[in-house]
């Protein structure tokens, strides 16, 4: 077995650290041919104002502190801010797809010039445009967990086409919409619940971005 590999995971909230450490750690943990463990710790201790000025000095802190520590990101393109790497032009984007390109290559850009030396170990992740979209890979277990009808998620996939294009309005993000199906969505508790239900394996099937990244954590090491 290859030896132990850590990868730090960066993110803005309880959200995003609890889907990592109950679900993305042991699914990635669990493969047969990996040694590969996440740590997701929130960005400044605390979470929350997604400024670039403030991620870069975790993500150098971890960069320099020890030399096999590998670190990433999970953060929503949904209220992200504008000092942000490639956010101006990604916000010019309609395309999903384009807008992750553009944030990840000019975050990996920008994080190669602040640290040369350290810089191959680090993995842009910009989520389009939340976490929440990636619970939509499978509308069946959104309408068990919410006892709601799944005819109306299928509806929102329809106009959106895919869990990674649903988009980032105040209104009709994908948090947004889940609270709009059912008051009684709660980010954690329900999220969590409809992300176990739903599975990294589907989550991956149906969201290519994310499943790109996951595949870019799988390949550390080799």
């Amino acid at each position: 077995m290859n030896s132990a590999i850590q990868i730090m995971v960066l993110v803005e909230g309880q959200t995003e650290k609890t889907f990592i450490k109950s679900l993305l750690s042991p699914y990635l943990a669990d493969l047969t041919d990996q040694n590969i463990f996440l740590i997701p710790t929130l960005a400044g201790k605390q979470g929350g104002d997604v400024r670039f000025s403030r991620y870069q000095k975790d993500i150098g802190h971890h960069l320099k502190q020890r030399p096999d520590t590998y670190i990433t990101l999970m953060v929503d393109f949904y209220g992200i801010r504008n000092d942000w790497p490639g956010f101006k032009e990604a916000k010019q984007q309609s395309m999903h797809s384009k807008k992750a390109a553009i944030m990840n290559q000019e975050t990996e850009k920008r994080i190669q010039e602040l640290f040369p030396e350290q810089n191959h170990r680090f993995i842009p992740y910009v989520s389009m445009h939340e976490i929440e979209a990636l619970y939509f890979s499978d509308p069946a277990s959104i309408a068990n967990i919410m006892n709601i009808n799944e005819k109306r998620i299928e509806s929102i996939l329809e106009d959106c086409d895919g869990p990674e294009a649903i988009n980032d309005s105040p209104k009709t993000s994908p948090s947004k919409r889940l609270e709009e199906l059912s008051p009684t969505f709660k980010k954690i508790s329900t999220g969590i619940a409809i992300a176990e239900a739903v599975g990294i394996k589907r989550m991956r099937e149906q969201c290519p971005l994310f499943n790109e990244w996951i595949c870019k954590i799988e390949c550390v090491g080799h």
